[in-house]
């Protein structure tokens, strides 16, 4: 079996007034993130994962920012279509971890259900997508609530 692995990295801004979208659910919370699409960190940090894992370059290459197409887009659609390129090319996730990096909100609340949600999009079970959250303990950017992050690693396998 040929298995490949991939890592992906997102960073958004923070801003009032914007909703907030992690992991495909809106969150409560007085910032939202800024994007030209809804800014979903943790979608596209799993995106860019599935694709460095197949060279197939990052989300920014298939979903240009400077689109219109992709003006506002719920990056669920985003994660769908990552899913079928992979698919084109014959292979499978076996498994998706991922860490959240944010002072607030606290998303311990939504993380089954953010599992579940990516799960669906990706045809896996539960058990085989993490997610985990950090703070930065106050410093830098996320520290500030300025912005957030997210990292995520994918195994994908050969059909």
């Amino acid at each position: 079996m040929s298995y490949r692995i991939g890592l992906g990295v997102d960073f958004h801004q923070l801003a009032e007034g914007k909703k907030l979208w992690i992991g495909g659910i809106e969150i409560p919370h007085h910032k939202g993130s800024l994007g030209h699409s809804d800014a979903d960190v943790l979608l596209h940090a799993i995106c860019d994962a599935m694709l460095g894992a197949l060279c197939l370059g990052d989300i920014g290459v298939h979903f240009p920012n400077t689109s219109a197409e992709f003006k506002d887009i719920d990056s669920k659609i985003l994660l769908e279509r990552t899913f079928a390129l992979i698919q084109k090319e014959g292979y499978v996730i076996v498994n998706i971890d991922s860490t959240l990096c944010l002072e607030l909100p606290k998303i311990k609340p939504y993380v089954l259900q953010m599992r579940e949600t990516i799960a669906r999009i990706v045809q896996l079970t539960v058990k085989d997508v993490s997610v985990k959250a950090t703070t930065t303990e106050q410093m830098g950017f996320a520290g500030r609530e300025e912005g957030l992050m997210a990292y995520a690693t994918v195994l994908l396998r050969k059909k």
